[in-house]
């Protein structure tokens, strides 16, 4: 019988023999890349199972990278299961496209974030799927305008850009009467403001589904793109499952290793942009142009009593809040004006997002985001501070003299 010869170089710098010894441990998780992942035998390859994380099939199902951060984040939001999606965004829509058909309906808080609002208004109408805004603040809003068809109810914690904090517990406990399904946008409280799942205290009352930006705080950097889904429900975890598996949704391994390096200082830079923030947006509450402050934490903000109850002991004696507040130049200064102050910022850069090193600061055209009115607010234009960590004697110089060269006079 003829020897077989020796393989060619290139075929050996492929199919190489060697293997690392098991045992090696450091305190940042190994960073598995793969499309293709390989099989020892057929049997194995008709045997395995992805969707209960037993073992890898390819790399879209996981890796063992994205397996950690997942159960990491299932840990911090108090969640079984998790998904990991490639935005905030696309974890959103995830969930919609799971639980949502021809003939249903989806209710959406008028604050909540647009691009939600907006994936309902184009997207999911498509689909024939109808929604409903309802008042955030108003949980009797809620309970009418659920129907026979309503499916799901999208919660916001604080509300976007305004940051109205809602009756989150009983907003739950309508849905729950009803038996639609809850899915919160936790991204503001991030897991460490509020238990999602255990509004309560007693491990009774909880959301059903926690969506979470991990762009912002979990990230920390301002450079990676992440979303994740998290439930205690297993078969409706299963459900976001296998559509997220037949939208073919993915993340990058490095994008994971940056936010598993980030996730522990977490709870650090959350206190941190909460203090900040706090003392800013106490501060810009004495200033003239200033008609309003709009942070859940402060005393007069809209829910602030909301937050009290939920958030209030979270951290520590002060509670817990994002590094994130809102302000409304009063009316008799004009747009230009509100710009003129923006644009003079030297250390607030114009931006979307929030949850890294620097503070940014975006002014808003709120009438145009909203359907519903808004009395609880002061009449002027809305401008949203996302406090970074920078010292914060270097930022309140910095609010101080651009509103002196946009409002002086």
């Amino acid at each position: 019988m003829t020897q077989p010869s020796a393989p060619d170089l290139r075929t050996r710098l492929i199919h190489h023999d060697y293997r690392p010894p098991a045992g090696f441990e450091a305190p940042q998780p190994a960073v598995h890349k793969a499309s293709t992942v390989i099989f020892p035998n057929v049997a194995t390859m008709r045997a395995r199972e992805w969707k209960d994380k037993s073992s890898y099939t390819y790399g879209l199902h996981g890796t063992p990278t994205t397996y950690q951060l997942e159960e990491r984040l299932a840990t911090l939001e108090g969640g079984r299961q998790c998904l990991l999606a490639p935005s905030g965004l696309a974890a959103i829509a995830t969930v919609s496209l799971a639980l949502l058909r021809h003939g249903d309906e989806v209710l959406i808080p008028d604050n909540a974030y647009g691009p939600n609002k907006a994936l309902a208004e184009v997207e999911l109408r498509h689909y024939g799927i109808r929604h409903q805004v309802y008042d955030p603040l108003d949980p009797a809003d809620l309970a009418a305008r659920i129907t026979d068809a309503t499916r799901l109810v999208w919660l916001e914690a604080p509300g976007s850009v305004t940051l109205e904090f809602p009756d989150l517990p009983e907003q739950v406990r309508i849905c729950r009467a009803r038996g639609v399904t809850t899915a919160l946008d936790n991204t503001w409280g991030a897991g460490l403001a509020f238990a999602p799942f255990d509004l309560a205290g007693d491990g009774e009352l909880g959301v059903d589904i926690s969506v979470h930006a991990l762009t912002k705080y979990p990230s920390g950097g301002g450079d990676v793109l992440m979303g994740s889904i998290t439930t205690r429900d297993e078969a409706l975890h299963l459900r976001m499952k296998l559509t997220h598996m037949r939208l073919g949704l993915g993340v990058g391994a490095n994008d994971v290793e940056a936010v598993l390096r980030s996730l522990p200082s977490m709870a650090l830079r959350y206190r941190a942009h909460d203090a900040a923030a706090r003392a800013l947006a106490q501060w810009m509450g004495t200033q003239a142009p200033v008609a309003q402050v709009l942070h859940p934490a402060l005393p007069g903000s809209p829910g602030h009593g909301h937050w009290r109850a939920l958030c209030g002991s979270a951290g520590g004696p002060e509670g817990a809040a994002a590094g994130l507040f809102s302000v409304i130049i009063d009316a008799r200064h004009t747009q230009a004006q509100v710009d003129a102050f923006c644009d003079g910022l030297r250390l607030f850069r114009l931006g979307y997002s929030w949850g890294g090193p620097m503070s940014l600061v975006v002014p808003y055209d709120l009438p145009g985001m909203r359907e519903r009115a808004t009395p609880h607010l002061e009449a002027g234009t809305v401008v949203r501070f996302a406090v970074g960590l920078e010292a914060v004697e270097d930022l309140r110089q910095d609010l101080a003299q651009a509103m002196e060269r946009a409002f002086a006079g």
